[in-house]
């Protein structure tokens, strides 16, 4: 058996242990009791301490020596092992135990604090994590910005310099549509009050028009949504608001958007390296794609407007125009999973910002809640109303994602550029979708991006689905566009 052959039954372990380790997440968020905390947060730990072991296994250096790359997959294969393994190196087994156990505890304090209004309860653990992560980046980044450090986690290759000045290109002409739209009169929001359990059979009906399959899948609720697993199994997660069945769906639909980028992958690539997305950004760019561009659409609200018309009888909205320019209504807000397109990525560009100040050292924790408020109030112009609505609104730094925000909005500038090759070739795309019918899009999608996981790199990725270096232009192009001819600009 060849040293390439060794290290890949090798790695198929690893990558199904590391499943296993996600599985325990996803139940803690949706099925686990309460009371089970403590003990998850060691089972969490137990996990991470057989994890670093085998990722730093001395065997896996000697295969490296000497494996042979036959073809482009193997290269892959171990140019991410080598990654991960150089990587995984540097950080030593108790740091890595600490960390699993410690964003576990910090997870249900969070959620605690977050119910209560309580940013005080919160605040010393968010303050054990980020020592935790800054101590993770310092041993990683060597001479480098330890931010960037913890950014090449969910996409390689970035860093914040970069990423700044991408955001500070899009910024002003965010800002700039901001200004205009919300000088024209704001659609009403929705008014009348939507069964739950007809919303989560409306939500599942539109997970199925995008191409979800349930049979390697299943749609939960959860306090904040999310996606996980990979391969055979690919779990996604929804919540409801009785007055707002928009949260509900769209969640659904972006949710969706990345359990079909992961259920898209060619199965060749199956608990190896390539068989998951290849970064956070692409990710995104696969969830905003499908629950933007696509979902939000013109073509597509029309045919879902008759589906909740058929769902849940007369619920406000007199006709098609009217409930595309509600579903895509600017106003303002305070939760950026719930913001419009247009100021999304201000929401984003404010935990930027602050994230990579903490990891600095130039912001304290004790001082995080006021300099979000100052941030927010600058951005948004109005203040923030209470702690759930301003810093305790994401799970993200509980659970010691720091670096993870920034994708967010690269994953919309890789939607942007996506969406432009898309309908050059599918030009009968929006008769599609007013039938309700997605199937040439994510065909289109899986055949030129899904299938291939982890084969390229991030931006290669982009590059070769649409031809071109992705860029900020395509995102501000599309959004002016629309927004322009549903407020009259």
């Amino acid at each position: 058996m060849g040293a390439y052959t060794e290290l890949m039954a090798f790695q198929r372990e690893t990558e199904a242990l590391s499943q296993i380790a996600g599985r325990l997440g996803w139940d803690q968020e949706t099925m686990m009791p309460d009371g089970a905390t403590p003990q998850r947060a060691e089972e969490h730990a137990a996990m991470a301490n057989i994890l670093h072991a085998r990722r730093i296994d001395p065997r896996i250096g000697e295969w490296l020596e000497t494996a042979q790359a036959t073809d482009d997959v193997a290269a892959a294969n171990l140019l991410h092992i080598r990654r991960d393994y150089e990587r995984t190196a540097k950080v030593p087994a108790r740091l890595a135990a600490e960390l699993a156990k410690t964003t576990s505890l910090a997870h249900r304090v969070w959620a605690r604090a977050r119910a209560e209004e309580d940013v005080a309860a919160f605040l010393p653990m968010l303050q054990k994590v980020v020592d935790l992560r800054r101590e993770e980046a310092a041993a990683v980044a060597g001479n480098t910005d330890p931010y960037d450090a913890l950014l090449d986690d969910y996409e390689p290759g970035a860093t914040g310099a970069r990423l700044s000045a991408m955001f500070a290109a899009l910024r002003p002409r965010l800002v700039a549509l901001r200004a205009a739209i919300l000088d024209k009169p704001v659609p009403a929001p929705l008014s009348t009050h939507f069964d739950e359990a007809a919303q989560l059979a409306l939500s599942e009906k539109l997970a199925l028009s995008f191409g979800y399959g349930l049979a390697n899948g299943r749609i939960d609720k959860a306090v904040h949504p999310f996606s996980s697993g990979s391969g055979l199994d690919v779990r996604i997660t929804t919540r409801t608001n009785p007055t707002d069945p928009f949260n509900c769906f769209y969640s659904t639909i972006h949710e969706v958007g990345h359990a079909a980028y992961e259920q898209g992958i060619d199965d060749a690539h199956l608990l190896t390296p390539l068989g998951r997305g290849v970064s956070m950004g692409v990710h995104e760019s696969q969830s905003r794609i499908y629950e933007n561009q696509l979902g939000r659409s013109r073509a597509y609200t029309g045919w879902l407007f008759g589906q909740m018309r058929d769902a849940f009888g007369d619920f406000g909205v007199a006709d098609e125009e009217t409930f595309y320019a509600t579903v895509n209504r600017v106003h303002d807000g305070f939760i950026r999973t719930e913001a419009d397109e247009v100021q999304y990525n201000l929401h984003v560009l404010l935990r930027f910002d602050l994230e990579r100040a903490l990891i600095a050292g130039d912001l304290a924790v004790t001082d995080l809640e006021a300099a979000w408020n100052d941030r927010f109030q600058a951005d948004f112009g109005y203040p923030v109303d209470k702690p759930s609505n301003g810093v305790l609104q994401d799970v993200h730094w509980s659970e010691g994602l720091f670096g993870y925000f920034p994708t967010y909005t690269l994953g919309n500038v890789y939607a942007g550029s996506l969406h432009v090759a898309l309908r050059d070739a599918v030009p009968d795309l929006d008769a599609d979708l007013a039938r309700g019918d997605t199937s040439n899009a994510t065909d289109w999608l899986r055949a030129n991006l899904q299938q291939y996981g982890g084969l390229r790199t991030p931006v290669e990725t982009i590059t070769h689905a649409t031809g071109t270096a992705p860029s900020e232009a395509p995102l501000l192009d599309y959004l002016e566009e629309k927004f322009s001819a549903i407020y009259r600009l």
